[in-house]
């Protein structure tokens, strides 16, 4: 076995070594061959910090354990952040090669962490004794938060029980690694190549340029490409009047994950689900979700399916109008067959397009990627006196990737924030924002003192044509401000422990600083200023931007059926007794809630990688929802002032949402913030799932 001074021989140092402007990274220095040494010698560096700690001959104190703990590893978080980057972003054979090994020795790595008896002894006799520790808030928080995680990672366990769940972590982290790189895979496989008008009838220029942009990347210039990624997809099946390609498109879709060979995910789920059930009952829990839903808001299985369950009501019935209503559209057509779900998309648009005069295509030309960017700046300085800057000219992780310096109203800089908006096939779908590094306060042993965040969102939308402008859809516009308000969490974190830092809060609070970020999207005063027309500059006209307003709840049954119904399954998986097929189970709960014909789960179970593409948002998929119930109470604080950009609301937020991370319980946040926990009226009137009448007379 190599020396750790061998080990370290090989390191590339610009790995560890961020040089770069303000401390970035030097991306170009770093080859997808020096990851491989780097975590042999970083995790090798980790474990002597570890047994360093623990050994310390000094009674335990919170500053040379629990400070100790929070300052380890750097090196360590440094090799990860690149390469689980890397890996999402920009990945290939290589990578995901080393992305199956990596992940399982790192679960090794962290079990013998989470396992060490005299470690944990140290932490757990500063547990017994925290209230004659004189400790400040934030610092009980982080105490609470490393000796539960000791005790979930099997700390209090008899030995062979350690062993087990050991394994079971190890074989858990390899089976999410190859879910997700299964999805991938599926993703990149299929493409449907289109020639002819007769093949492209109904599509729009965007979506044909987009189509015909995915075609080049695929060596098939002057055709045009239908994709699996959602920028692609979603529009190809709201536009195309050929009825067989749409179908053909939306089953290849929905298939992802289940279409046999090597990349079908089922019996990944299967396996998935009784380890999951089986590491539950080794800690002492009724079931996977109990796990996962202590040290939530939420709390109990009960609660997340009582919400749930209020909403499915509401919904359902909304969507079984809305199918009516589509029928009729079919109908009037002099066509006699039913709603299908690849019919959905298509006819919805033609219903809005009918009720609200305007089409998505209508709206496409006003919502330019580059002044949706510049809206989203835009609210966060009129918000929170921040503004972003460009530095162009300096390497990323891809060519694609734009760095900004984000700077407050004295100039000082507060984070670096890179942007990577465009779909590729070496990135997996969706959307995301993660971080580089995080903000704290600590002393390193490099002698900085604290860190200056560096945060990342990334984002699938079409790669336009060369010398075109990027338009996105009305959703992609949200999306791009859902993933900046994630990336603000981080940006505004202002705390002293980096475990607390930034998105380090429970998993159904951390969507409400993303998802309450929207709302401004829709300010007409940002409307009116950033949605101009790509070619001729005039803003968005009153008449379009008060139908665009006025249709925001169409659709509603449909999008919360597609959300409320995965989140159900996830829900039963993961507290009914595991064993049999998981698609078996999806078929019941979807009869059991009674799922229209005409929709399907937004995320399938096959390639549900929030839940099954590692443990993230396993009985957390709900989440979103609970944190929509806040973001909708939110928003109504500032609709109350009559100003959305209220400068003492703002404050307010800034000082109790997005700057204290998770230094405190998140219900007193709430409460600091807006002065009460609020029910989910206010959500249920955004989505349009309720009358006046049903909110005055609400409980809930």
């Amino acid at each position: 076995m190599p020396s750790h001074a061998d080990l370290n021989a090989s390191l590339n140092p610009a790995l560890v070594e961020w040089n770069g402007l303000h401390g970035l990274p030097r991306f170009d220095a770093v080859s997808d061959g020096d990851f491989a040494p780097a975590f042999d010698a970083a995790l090798a560096d980790h474990e002597a910090e570890i047994d360093a700690i623990a050994g310390n001959a000094e009674p335990a104190s919170f500053a040379n354990t629990i400070v100790a703990l929070e300052i380890a590893g750097d090196n360590l978080s440094r090799v990860s952040a690149l390469f689980w980057n890397r890996a999402g972003a920009h990945t290939n054979e290589a990578i995901q090669a080393l992305e199956r090994e990596i992940a399982p020795k790192m679960s090794r790595h962290y079990s013998k962490i989470g396992m060490n008896a005299v470690l944990f002894a140290r932490i757990d006799a500063l547990w017994e004794s925290q209230a004659a520790l004189g400790l400040t808030l934030e610092e009980q928080r982080v105490l609470e938060r490393h000796w539960k995680g000791f005790v979930k990672s099997g700390a209090k366990l008899p030995k062979a029980e350690q062993d087990r769940l050991a394994a079971i972590n190890e074989e858990l982290a390899g089976l999410g690694a190859r879910f997700g790189q299964n999805v991938l895979g599926d993703e990149k496989g299929w493409f449907l190549m289109l020639n002819g008008e007769a093949e492209l009838a109904g599509l729009p220029e965007f979506v044909r340029d987009a189509m015909a942009a995915a075609a080049v990347e695929r060596g098939e210039p002057g055709k045009y490409a239908v994709t699996l990624s959602r920028s692609i997809i979603e529009p190809f099946l709201t536009f195309s009047d050929r009825r067989d390609l749409r179908e053909q498109a939306f089953r290849a879709w929905t298939a992802r994950g289940a279409n046999g060979g090597d990349t079908d995910n089922r019996a990944i789920v299967e396996k998935t689900l009784a380890l999951r059930a089986e590491k539950a009952k080794l800690l002492g829990y009724d079931n996977f979700a109990a796990l996962k839903l202590d040290n939530t808001m939420a709390k109990t299985a009960d609660a997340v399916n009582d919400l749930l369950r209020k909403v499915w009501a509401r919904a359902v019935a909304r969507a079984r109008e809305e199918e009516t209503e589509l029928a009729a559209v079919i109908a009037g057509e002099g066509k006699n067959h039913g709603v299908k779900p690849w019919d959905w998309r298509h006819y919805a648009e033609k219903l809005r397009a009918e009720r609200f005069n305007f089409s998505e295509a209508e709206l496409k030309p006003y919502l330019q990627l580059e002044k949706i960017i510049e809206a989203c700046f835009d609210v966060a300085q009129r918000l929170f006196g921040i503004r972003a800057v460009e530095r162009k000219g300096v390497p990323a992780y891809h060519p694609d990737v734009r760095l900004f310096e984000i700077r407050d109203a004295a100039d000082r800089l507060v984070a670096l924030f890179l942007g990577d908006y465009f779909a590729r096939s070496s990135k997996r779908s969706g959307a995301w924002m993660s971080s580089f590094q995080s903000q704290h306060k600590l002393p390193l042993k490099n002698g900085a003192i604290g860190e200056l965040p560096i945060i990342y969102n990334v984002c699938n939308f079409a790669k336009p044509a060369e010398g075109k402008p990027a338009l996105l859809s009305l959703d992609d516009a949200r999306t791009l401000f859902h993933e900046f308000g994630h990336a603000l969490h981080g940006m505004l974190s202002n705390v002293t422990y980096p475990s607390v830092s930034g998105t380090g809060v429970s998993r159904d609070f951390v969507e409400l600083p993303s998802q309450l970020y929207e709302h401004w999207l829709t300010v007409p005063d940002i409307l009116k200023t950033y949605a101009v027309h790509f070619e001729t500059g005039e803003p968005m006209p009153q008449s379009l931007l008060d139908k665009v307003l006025a249709a925001r709840t169409i659709n509603a049954g449909f999008n919360t059926v597609e959300f409320t119904s995965s989140a159900l399954v996830d829900m039963a998986f993961h507290t009914r007794p595991a064993g049999g097929d998981p698609m078996a189970v999806q078929a019941e709960v979807l009869s059991d809630i009674g799922m229209p014909d005409a929709i399907v789960m937004r995320h399938a179970t096959p390639h549900f990688q929030h839940v099954f593409a590692g443990d993230g948002y396993s009985a957390g998929y709900y989440s979103y929802m609970w944190s929509e119930v806040l973001d909708a109470d939110a928003f109504a604080a500032f609709e109350e002032t009559g100003d959305a950009f209220d400068p003492v609301m703002a404050g307010r937020l800034k000082d109790n949402i997005y700057s204290v991370g998770g230094s405190i319980d998140p219900e007193e946040a709430y409460k600091a913030f807006r002065g009460k926990l609020p029910s989910p009226d206010a959500m249920l009137k955004k989505k349009g799932l309720s009358t006046f009448d049903e909110l005055s007379g609400s409980d809930a």
